[in-house]
């Protein structure tokens, strides 16, 4: 981001929307509004929303730094009109239009603004899609009325036909506070993914919606939802009987993965006797360690990378010389491997050990490889 030719006004609010906003929205596209200037008073904001982004230009003029600014939503939002919602609504005295009283040397008014219109954008998409005529969908929103943070839109296009998607938040779980030591700034978080086709005719056999998992991608680190299997959807079956059942099975999978990063630890703890403290490792999640090794005069290093699936699935090694650099002048390395003795059932110790020993053997083999790698490459 250009911050440094963005009118100062401007900057200042839109460092504060993208350091203190609750979700990951992003800045694109910044532009200027003047022939004779290069002044960037324009720029796009990348929303999420319902598991898929919105996009919205965000339009001041630095020419009149105090003035409001303008906001353009997508062509396919055309009849969204936030403010005029608010004066028809009975509650409009609660729910101010932020731009009447704009103040543009307050650094948290843009701020304001995004949070208030996506709330606004929300309940739109939701009475959109609470208008379809599908007794269906009219049925399953009403079983999933009671569950906080559900987002839902309606998606309709001339190339295809109209569709209903939901965005279900699962378990009840501060995932930032049960990984200890984590830094992630925004709340974990992991979504279903609903799509339902749009019918006119009620059916008393349904077919399936399409089902999808979908997480934060820092929470990768810790759980992987490629990994994890969906539970059939039974005939007949509605939502709020399905949830239940996911949400167990997902709660103790997490819990299973938050346990394996103390495992992981000590895996690391354990190879520090045997190769010294690691020059460089993964202190929150656990995932990879570097130690630095020595065969006689021959110096490398042993990259540990441990799975998720730790100790279902045993780490891969690799080395990396010390001494030895091909022709872009980048250290040799061997190839990943996996191909040493292990059992997930032995002790860590065992592992360990296991592991050293590998090295020890393997490290000649990659002394020799660095060596005529080393000669082809003069």
């Amino acid at each position: 981001m250009a911050i440094d030719i963005v009118p100062p006004l401007i900057a200042a609010q839109l460092n504060y929307l993208v350091t203190h906003c609750p979700f990951s929205v992003k800045v694109e596209n910044m532009w200027s509004g003047g022939k004779n200037t290069a002044l960037l008073d324009r720029f796009s904001l990348v929303i999420p929303f319902c598991l898929d982004y919105i996009k919205w230009d965000v339009i001041y003029n630095a020419l009149y730094p105090l003035a409001a600014p303008d906001v353009i939503f997508g062509a396919e939002d055309e009849k969204f009109r936030p403010y005029k919602a608010i004066g028809d609504a009975s509650d409009s005295k609660s729910l101010k239009n932020p731009l009447t009283n704009w103040n543009n040397r307050d650094p948290t008014r843009l701020f304001s603004l995004v949070l208030q219109l996506r709330e606004l954008y929300k309940a739109y998409q939701k009475k959109r899609v609470e208008e379809v005529d599908d007794d269906r969908l009219k049925f399953e929103i009403s079983t999933m009325l009671s569950r906080e943070g559900i987002e839902m839109s309606l998606s309709s296009n001339i190339d295809k036909p109209e569709e209903v998607k939901f965005a279900v938040p699962l378990l009840d779980l501060d995932l930032n506070k049960m990984v200890a030591g984590s830094t992630w700034r925004h709340q974990q978080k992991i979504y279903l993914q609903v799509i339902y086709p749009v019918g006119r005719k009620y059916s008393s056999a349904p077919s399936a919606p399409r089902l999808k998992l979908v997480s934060s991608p820092e929470l990768r680190a810790v759980f992987s939802i490629d990994d994890f299997r969906l539970p059939s959807w039974l005939d007949g079956m509605c939502m709020a009987e399905y949830l239940p059942n996911l949400e167990d099975m997902l709660e103790s999978q997490i819990k299973d993965a938050v346990s394996s990063i103390e495992s992981r630890r000590k895996l690391i703890m354990a190879l520090a006797p045997l190769f010294g403290r690691p020059v460089e490792a993964d202190p929150v999640f656990c995932r990879k360690a570097t130690f630095l090794s020595s065969s006689g005069v021959f110096t490398f290093m042993v990259h540990v990378a441990i799975p998720l699936q730790f100790p279902k699935q045993q780490p891969s090694l690799i080395l990396q010389s010390s001494q030895h650099f091909n022709s872009q002048g980048l250290p040799i390395k061997s190839p990943v491997t996996t191909e040493y003795p292990w059992s997930p059932r032995w002790e860590t110790s065992d592992m360990a050990e296991r592991i050293f020993d590998f090295i020890v053997d393997e490290c000649l083999n990659f002394k020799k490889y660095c060596n005529e790698s080393f000669v082809q490459n003069r």
